[in-house]
């Protein structure tokens, strides 16, 4: 019962983490502090960055940690795993060769803005729209490679489990709203996309989007 209880509080908390990060990533919000700030939007990303990850370690350091075993690896297996995780660490390095590691961290925002070339069209990056290397196979392939990364683990507890089943669970979710927000912004060209290239497992499954 405890760890009933547990796991609930855990999925109500990570629940609420991702309403609030899919929330702060929408349009509708960034316009909002467009209109408060002006050009001032340009520390939105980086701000928007901190935030996330501050409240999601205090979620992960301070709820409740249901520490039921699931199962535990012995040794070769325990060492086995190990080779998916660093496939995957290879395959995120591989998808930021692709895109600006500073636009996604919200550095170069600031940086635009303090050399007076920020416009708040931007909002709070400048888009662009690449299917080179990984996006060829996935249209989110650091989702891909995270959730492999996660999936990998030498030793599962239901603490972890319920982590990997929300941040699943959010990663899907977090795309579909992510790419309405792409479509508005590339039209055609993204829809086209989308019928070709599978959203995150690089495996066509289902529906002409999924």
């Amino acid at each position: 019962m405890e760890d009933f209880i547990d796991v609930l509080t855990l999925l109500a908390l990570l629940g609420f983490w991702g309403f609030v990060h899919s929330f702060l990533a929408s349009l509708k919000v960034k316009e909002f502090f467009k209109k408060q700030f002006g050009k001032a939007i340009s520390f939105y990303r980086l701000c928007y960055n901190l935030f996330s990850i501050v409240t999601l370690y205090l979620i992960w350091e301070y709820s409740p940690h249901p520490s039921t075993k699931i199962y535990q690896l012995n040794p070769p297996f325990d060492f086995l795993v190990l080779v998916p995780q660093m496939l995957s660490l290879l395959g995120i390095i591989w998808c930021f060769r692709f895109i600006s590691s500073k636009e996604f961290l919200g550095l170069a925002q600031i940086e635009r803005f303090l050399n007076k070339e920020y416009s708040e069209e931007e909002l709070d990056e400048k888009m662009t729209f690449r299917i080179e290397g990984p996006y060829k196979y996935s249209r989110h392939p650091i989702y891909f490679f995270s959730i492999i990364f996660l999936l990998f683990r030498a030793e599962m507890d239901l603490f972890y489990l319920t982590v990997l089943i929300v941040f699943i669970a959010y990663f899907y979710v977090g795309s579909v709203y992510e790419e309405k927000k792409l479509v508005s912004i590339f039209g055609d060209d993204y829809r086209e996309y989308q019928k070709k290239v599978p959203r995150i497992f690089p495996v066509k499954l289902f529906t002409k989007n999924g």
